[in-house]
């Protein structure tokens, strides 16, 4: 799970145009830089190619959290307003679990519309690929596995700022109190440096520092046990620190070309440069804790198992988890083929800011990785809502 819940308040606001339910669409109407064009979805690029129905299986799940959330409720997300029982609606009519193309393609046509994503006259943005590694480790600190990953500490508290005013829903910040006040929590080198060790048991041990790293960046992971079996970890929390991407600042340095930034040649050059790893991994403040956790998958944001090339991390400040989107971006998928299919919004993460911005999550161990690794493409985002919710400027 990539949940590093860390958002700036926003400084703008815009109102978007109201769609009705024309089989016909309307002209957007845009205000404040931000418009949203509607779009029939059998024109959606790839409409006809996606083997739709996959993304059932995690639209499902996440109908299950769905379903259980007060139908008055906001669905959240500021670029459409709506309420949960909109999606209560789409998620009682889903189709029989072994629905064809068609049909699930006669659903979506019956109970959505969508509308393209134009921000600021640009209508691509940055699209990213995430996956969960597989590492060894030990439940005992050995000679080999030194390196400690925690559980969240006790005195960690995490604090969502929706619940005092509802133009901060999902803002979350963090820290520990110290006497009535809310102070920052240790920062990723203090914790390297040993604040933790003498009030936070490590759930396991992992031998490399850079694994260690990485697993945090990824929010999940698989670890086969030495002394036990293989076990799943999961997002518990973090230290409230902004995430910083070290890749930015190896290609300031000219450590690494811009053209071939990627996990792996980031991975080599801290490798082959230990002297100076910890520095350059210490300029992410950010540290996350884990917990063990059982399921299909890694949980992502919503609570849900994420499932590979299907779920996507996204802002939720304007896209609501649990959501229809539509994704056109340039790269190859795990077919060969052009990006163009139906996912569902069910992640978040420290680095995936804005309206088109997204994470694809692609699955588990080595394969994953090289679809995930060298991920980085422009790509269109489509919302895809139900066609009950009127569509406005929710900021």
């Amino acid at each position: 799970m990539r949940s590093f819940f860390w958002f700036r308040a926003l400084l703008f606001t815009f109102i978007l145009a109201s769609f009705g339910c024309s089989q016909t669409p309307k002209q957007a109407v845009s205000t404040g830089g931000v418009k949203l064009v509607p779009t029939l979805l059998n024109d959606l690029p790839g409409w006809d190619n996606d083997t739709i129905q996959d993304a059932l299986i995690p639209f499902r799940r996440s109908c299950k959290k769905i379903l259980k959330t007060s139908s008055s409720k906001p669905m959240g997300g500021k670029l459409y307003s709506g309420l949960v029982k909109n999606w209560h609606l789409a998620c009682q009519a889903l189709p029989v679990l072994d629905a064809n193309g068609g049909e699930v393609r006669r659903y979506l046509n019956k109970e959505f519309k969508a509308f393209k994503i134009i921000d600021n006259e640009n209508s691509t943005g940055l699209f990213t690929g995430y996956f969960e590694p597989i590492l060894k480790g030990s439940r005992t600190k050995t000679k080999n596995f030194v390196i400690p990953i925690y559980p969240r500490p006790k005195d960690l508290v995490l604090v969502s700022l929706g619940d005092w005013r509802q133009s901060l829903k999902g803002e979350r910040i963090a820290g520990k109190l110290s006497g009535p006040r809310l102070k920052p929590y240790f920062s990723r080198k203090k914790i390297r440096k040993g604040a933790l060790n003498k009030t936070t048991k490590p759930i396991l041990w992992l031998e490399s520092d850079i694994d260690a790293f990485f697993l945090h960046i990824q929010g999940s992971g698989r670890i086969d046990l030495l002394d036990g079996p293989t076990v799943r970890l999961g997002y518990a929390g973090h230290n409230g620190h902004n995430y910083f991407p070290i890749g930015r600042y190896l290609k300031d340095i000219g450590a690494i070309k811009d053209k071939d930034m990627s996990l792996q040649n980031i991975k080599y050059w801290l490798r082959q440069n230990p002297t100076k790893k910890d520095f350059v991994m210490d300029k992410n403040p950010s540290y996350i804790f884990f917990r063990e956790v059982n399921g299909a998958g890694p949980i992502g944001a919503q609570g849900v198992a994420l499932t590979p090339g299907r779920s996507l991390a996204v802002d939720r400040r304007f896209i609501p988890l649990g959501t229809f989107v539509w994704l056109k971006a340039k790269y190859l998928d795990e077919n060969g083929q052009n990006l163009q299919r139906l996912m569902v919004a069910q992640d978040t993460g420290g680095a995936i800011k804005g309206m088109i911005r997204g994470d694809v999550f692609w699955g588990s161990g080595a394969t994953a990785l090289k679809l995930a690794g060298p991920m980085k493409a422009q790509g269109e985002l489509f919302l895809i809502i139900p066609k009950s919710i009127e569509v406005k400027g929710a900021l």
